[in-house]
């Protein structure tokens, strides 16, 4: 039998969503320098997402890192607490965009949802991005933040027997990276939420080469976001940056990971989530038919990311109330 062509693996509204994008001729990211490229991100972050949720407390405030800088952060609580029985189960977000794009805002909706679907508090960071900040910067801000959210938990009314790190691509690296870092520091984590992470050193699995090109994230897209984080080629193979080269996994937070199947990276998700399982870490994973890199963010369009926010905030629900 004949194996279907990499374009009629997508459902029909991501082939609407794809063919709406090549209509647009928007100039592609690498063609730009990395500040146009954050503008334009920006400006179409929003365009497919849900309207903006209406939450009882969205509140700014800065996280410490460890050169003296402070990382812009944004807290969503989901409804007035009805009883005081201590802070809320909090989830560290962690945004995507190849450690050159994407924010706190870009990400604003899908925080939002996750935090009104999962009834915890969200804490969103703006780690500093590439190619002023180049690696390891990302990761070490990353860690940076877990570590001061949970010196701040109290002020924030945060509980941090019940906290989970999670993001979507880079920001799922920067989370499965956060993830080792707390079990070698003794600092509990109840689920690593991990939403098409980058896992990998290099683009060789046969995704990268069978969705290289027309499915919103495309080869050069990748090679240009790599080239702005990394200093040298070696650091590709530096653990924080491919989660699948630490040494070992055992003993990390249980894993939560939403795939995209017509996605470059879904095969490094499917090798870090038997890594985790060959490591005796309990994984749900999930992969999600037919849509693309970046669909948990077009919920007016792609009802899978419906199902994806809401899968996600169930495993979150779940690992809180263990």
């Amino acid at each position: 039998m004949k194996r279907p062509e990499p374009e009629q693996l997508m459902t029909p509204a991501m082939r609407s969503v794809v063919s709406a994008m090549a209509r647009a001729t928007r100039p592609p990211f690498y063609s730009m320098t990395p500040r146009q490229a954050r503008a334009t991100y920006e400006i179409g972050a929003g365009v497919l997402e849900l309207p903006v949720r209406a939450l009882p407390k969205v509140q700014d405030f800065t996280l410490s890192v460890r050169d003296g800088n402070s990382l812009a952060a944004r807290l969503y609580v989901p409804r007035e607490p009805t009883q005081k029985l201590g802070g809320w189960p909090t989830l560290l977000y962690f945004h995507g965009g190849g450690f050159t794009i994407g924010s706190i805002n870009s990400h604003d909706v899908l925080c939002r949802e996750l935090s009104h679907g999962a009834d915890c508090a969200v804490v969103s960071v703006n780690y500093r991005l590439a190619p002023e900040h180049k690696f390891p910067t990302a990761a070490n801000d990353a860690w940076d933040a877990l570590l001061g959210l949970v010196a701040m938990a109290d002020t924030l009314g945060l509980d941090v027997s019940r906290l989970a790190v999670g993001g979507d691509s880079a920001g799922g690296t920067l989370a499965a990276v956060c993830a080792v870092l707390a079990r070698d520091a003794g600092l509990p984590l109840v689920l690593q939420l991990l939403i098409y992470p980058g896992c990998a050193a290099h683009q060789d699995t046969r995704s990268h080469h069978t969705f290289a090109h027309g499915f919103v994230l495309d080869e050069p897209s990748i090679t240009w976001f790599f080239n702005q984080y990394i200093r040298t080629p070696a650091d590709r193979d530096d653990w924080r940056f491919s989660p699948l080269n630490a040494p070992d996994v055992d003993g990390v937070a249980p894993a939560w990971l939403g795939l995209a199947e017509c996605d470059p990276l879904v095969d490094e998700g499917l090798l870090y989530a038997d890594k985790l399982r060959a490591a005796g870490v309990a994984v749900d994973l999930e992969i999600y038919r037919g849509v693309t890199h970046e669909f948990i963010k077009m919920g007016r369009a792609i009802p899978e990311a419906l199902q994806a926010q809401a899968d996600a905030a169930q495993a979150l629900r779940q690992a809180f109330d263990k």
